[in-house]
C-alpha cells in the first residue's frame, strides 16, 4: 500500500443542489484534508478525508452564513465533516468507494462512483495519480432539514444533493532516516 498526498490546488470537493425546483445552486469546500492509500489492486485502496464545515463557498456570503447555521451545518457545533472509506469494489469500467459520511455528527454509508482520470510523472519527476467521483445524498438523513414551501408546489432546498470530487494525488515518497 502506497501512501499518497492531495494536491488541493488540483482538487475539489464540490455539490449543487436545485433551488425552488428549477434552478442549481453550486458551491465547494475550499479546506480539507485527505489521507489515502493505494493498492496496486485498487480495491485494497483506503481513503480518509476531512472537510472544514466553515470552508463552504457558493459565491454568496449571505447564503453561506446561512448554510454555516444551525439551519444546516450548525458549524459553531460540528466543525467537521468526514468520510472514512470501508470497502472499493469494481464495476465495469470504474470502482465504487463505499464508507462512512459524517455531517452534523450523523453518519450514513455512502457509495461513490470513482473513475481514475490517469496516471504521469510531472516534470519534477513525482508521480501524480488522479480520480473523480460522485454520489447522491439525500441532506435531511444529516440533520440538514431547514426549508420553506413555496406557493406555486415545491420547497426552496431540494432534499437531493449532488456531490463531486476532482481528486489529483501525488506519491509520497518515504524519506530514509539516518543511522
Amino acid at each position: 500500500m502506497a501512501n499518497w498526498i492531495i494536491d488541493t490546488s488540483h482538487s475539489q470537493i464540490t455539490f449543487t443542489v436545485r433551488h425552488m425546483v428549477f434552478a442549481k445552486v453550486r458551491g465547494e469546500f475550499k479546506k480539507w484534508t485527505a489521507e489515502l492509500a493505494l493498492g496496486d489492486d485498487l480495491t485494497t485502496s483506503q481513503v480518509k478525508v476531512e472537510i472544514d464545515a466553515s470552508s463552504i463557498d457558493t459565491a454568496e456570503e449571505k447564503r453561506d452564513g446561512h448554510l454555516r447555521s444551525a439551519d444546516f451545518f450548525d458549524v459553531e457545533s460540528h466543525p467537521k465533516l468526514s468520510f472514512v472509506s470501508k470497502r472499493v469494489e469494481k464495476t465495469g469500467s470504474g470502482l465504487r468507494l463505499v464508507g462512512d459520511l459524517t455531517i452534523r455528527g450523523t453518519t450514513q454509508e455512502i457509495a461513490l462512483e470513482v473513475e481514475e482520470t490517469g496516471r504521469g510523472k510531472d516534470p519534477w519527476g513525482q508521480d501524480r495519480v488522479g480520480f473523480a467521483g460522485k454520489t447522491t445524498i439525500d441532506r435531511t438523513q444529516f440533520g440538514l432539514k431547514w426549508n420553506a414551501a413555496l406557493e406555486a408546489g415545491g420547497v426552496l432546498v431540494s432534499e437531493k444533493v449532488d456531490i463531486g470530487i476532482e481528486v489529483q494525488a501525488v506519491h509520497k515518497v518515504e524519506q530514509a532516516t539516518a543511522a
